[in-house]
């Protein structure tokens, strides 16, 4: 368990999403979380990696993203690892969520877990389609022509 607590800036970033997934839109949306949840999030013990977002009865949950237990914490304090929460959105930003996961393919996935400048904790969600095994080498082309570029204009 790390010794320092964040309190603002970037908590957890899933690096994975922007190789799978062609992102075309972002959002930034609140997240519904108890206290001994927060405090594990400070701590840096959680994963969204595994993260995408639902609908169930108008309303987007954050889903497949798991937050640990802090080993120090009150066993009376337990809460479900890998529970859906809640996002917290305007209704228009919602329905218009709603409405992009209706096109074939689409998916939000979470992109970024931080702290705002006023300490409220933030997911910044991404609108996109998954990638292709021909798209993913692209990108890991592009990648590597971009990083021999550098190599070669640094000399």
């Amino acid at each position: 368990m790390p010794r320092q607590i964040i309190k603002f800036g970037q908590v957890s970033e899933n690096r994975k999403a922007r190789f799978a997934y062609s992102i075309n839109d972002t959002i930034e949306a609140g997240i519904s979380l108890t206290g001994a949840e927060l405090k594990s999030v400070r701590y840096g013990l959680v994963t969204i990696v595994d993260g995408f977002v639902q609908n169930r009865d108008n309303n987007l949950f954050l889903a497949g993203v798991e937050i640990q237990k802090l080993p120090t914490a009150n066993r009376a304090v337990n809460f479900d690892e890998r529970r859906p929460r809640q996002l917290l959105l305007h209704r228009n930003q919602i329905n218009r969520l709603i409405g992009k996961l209706q096109e074939k393919g689409a998916t939000i996935v979470p992109l970024k877990l931080y702290f705002n400048n006023r300490g409220k904790l933030k997911v910044l969600l991404g609108v996109g389609f998954g990638k292709h095994k021909i798209d993913k080498r692209e990108t890991i082309k592009q990648r590597e022509w971009e990083r021999s570029k550098a190599r070669i204009l640094k000399k």
